[in-house]
Formats: C-alpha cells, sequence, structure tokens
C-alpha cells in the first residue's frame, strides 16, 4: 500500500447471504466499483472508485447492498480535524486546488434562509394579512430623472425599454456544453413558466431553445462562442461580458472532448477543439471600441 493512500470516505457493504450474483450492480455502475470473481463466483467492490450515488442500492434486486460513511479516522485534535488532513494529503499529491460540486462543502450558512418579513409591515391590518396580496413583479431597465410635461401638462412617456420580470429572480449565466442540453433546457422552461429570465452564458444558444427569447439573456463574451446576428435577435436582453478575474492565465478552459455534436455547431467551432475564452476582451480597449 502507497503511503499516501487515502481510506475512502464510503463503503459498500453487501449481505452475500442476499445477493444472488444476477451482476445488476457491475453492470449499471458507471465507475466500475463493481466486480465479478469467476473463479469464487461472487461479487466485490472497489470502495475507492464508489462516487455513492446509490444506483446500485437502488436497482438491487434482492436489497442486498448499502453505502456506509467508513468509521476509518485519523488523530484529531481541536486544530486539526480528519477532513481537513485529508484535504491537505489530497491536494499534496494533486498539486492543484480542491473543488466541489453540488452546493457547499463547507457550513457555512445560508442567508436568503434567514430574511424574515413581518407580515405587519408589508398588509393592510384591515384585511386579513394571510391572504394580503403582495406583488413581486420587477421591471429591468433605465429609469428618467424626471417628469416630463407637455404644453397642456400632459404626462409625456420618457420610459425607456423596460424587462419585466414576475419576481426579483434570474438564472445566472450558464453555458452551453459546460452543462448538458438537458440542463439549459431545464433552466429556459423554468424561466419561462415562472416569467423569469435565465442566461446562456458564453456558450452559445441552440436553436430549439429560440422559442424561449422573451425569457432568455444571450451573453457576448471575450470568445465569441455561437456570437452571429439570429443569435443577438432571439432574446429580450444582451450581457456583455467584460471580463472573467477568477479565470486568470488562459482564461476559460471548455476540453475538446465536449465540444462534439450539436455543441460544436452552437459553438461554431470544430469538433474535438479546446474552447478558450480570455479574460479580457482582446478587441475592446476603449469605450468607443465597445460602442462599436
Amino acid at each position: 500500500m502507497a503511503v499516501d493512500y487515502i481510506y475512502p470516505d464510503h463503503e459498500i457493504v453487501r449481505d452475500y447471504d442476499r445477493c444472488i450474483v444476477c451482476r445488476v450492480c457491475e453492470r449499471q455502475c458507471a465507475n466500475e466499483a463493481h466486480e465479478y470473481l469467476s473463479e469464487s463466483k461472487k461479487m466485490v467492490a472497489d470502495n475507492a472508485k464508489c462516487v455513492n450515488c446509490h444506483r446500485c442500492v437502488s436497482l438491487c434486486p434482492t436489497r442486498a447492498l448499502k453505502i456506509v460513511k467508513t468509521d476509518h479516522s485519523f488523530k484529531e485534535n481541536a486544530n486539526w480535524s480528519g477532513k481537513s488532513i485529508k484535504e491537505i494529503y489530497k491536494q499534496a499529491g494533486s498539486g492543484g486546488v480542491l473543488l466541489s460540486s453540488m452546493g457547499n462543502p463547507e457550513n457555512y450558512p445560508i442567508y436568503f434562509n434567514k430574511i424574515l418579513l413581518n407580515a405587519s409591515q408589508v398588509t393592510n391590518p384591515s384585511i386579513d394579512p394571510l391572504r394580503e396580496p403582495m406583488e413581486t413583479r420587477v421591471y429591468l431597465g433605465a429609469k428618467p430623472g424626471s417628469i416630463e410635461r407637455d404644453e397642456k401638462g400632459r404626462l409625456v412617456n420618457n420610459l425607456k425599454p423596460h424587462i419585466k420580470l414576475s419576481m426579483p429572480v434570474m438564472f445566472s449565466a450558464m453555458s452551453y456544453g459546460s452543462i448538458s442540453y438537458n440542463a439549459h433546457e431545464s433552466l429556459a422552461r423554468a424561466a419561462a413558466e415562472l416569467g423569469i429570465l435565465y442566461n446562456t452564458g458564453e456558450g452559445g444558444l441552440h436553436e430549439d431553445f429560440y422559442k424561449y427569447g422573451k425569457n432568455t439573456i444571450v451573453q457576448v463574451a471575450s470568445g465569441r462562442f455561437g456570437v452571429h446576428k439570429k443569435y443577438l435577435e432571439s432574446s429580450v436582453a444582451i450581457e456583455i461580458k467584460m471580463g472573467q478575474g477568477a479565470k486568470p492565465g488562459i482564461g476559460g478552459h471548455l476540453p475538446g472532448e465536449k465540444i462534439v455534436g450539436d455543441i460544436s455547431k452552437t459553438r461554431m467551432i470544430p469538433e474535438g477543439m479546446d474552447a478558450i475564452s480570455p479574460a479580457p476582451h482582446h478587441d475592446i480597449y476603449s469605450i468607443e471600441d465597445l460602442r462599436q
């Protein structure tokens, strides 16, 4: 065993009295954590490959599987938790920053859950406060500095075009290619149903989603992926991403193995070619450049 071996976080527990060696777990596991040993005619598991997705547990016909949290531990103290020690080993072994998906790995507070509205401040006391209608509609756009009237004293409509949202919520930019077709469609359909907006990100817009144009913000970023006249016209707003400080060096990077099929067509780049979006725009250095 290597000296830098890190024990897996989870273990696959198999009840051999229930297991009928149907090999469903082996066929269904995308990470190849299960293996059939022909000599002993039994199933075994590699805990290091398990990502705790529970697919094998759900599909096992005899309910012979379960995933448990390992009881393997380090010598901890008030300063060094087992999690911190393990992360140091992982970072030292990889030489890179540890990233986590699907939420926050740390126990940080969710501040939106702490917002409390006092009903007495937003309702009419003479009406049942539990059934008092509340409006969440909001408009995006420039507001006039003053009210204008004509020579007869009538109000002059000097409002610029506004974007109407049913509530002050928008989906942030996530590009097609970094997320799947189905994920992109889910954002578009949810935005249309809720009456809010979603952002295409810098990966262009699949033609199937043009029908959601009134709920779409298209993005023009430094890579110019998928930017063309029809793309810009199939939206309610255009967002120009001036820079991305979180991606220094070469900037954003979508590996070539993800540039296939519709992603290649939508982004307008050859299949298999890496998509690089620099941190700044290399053709915008002044206000005049931006105006063009």
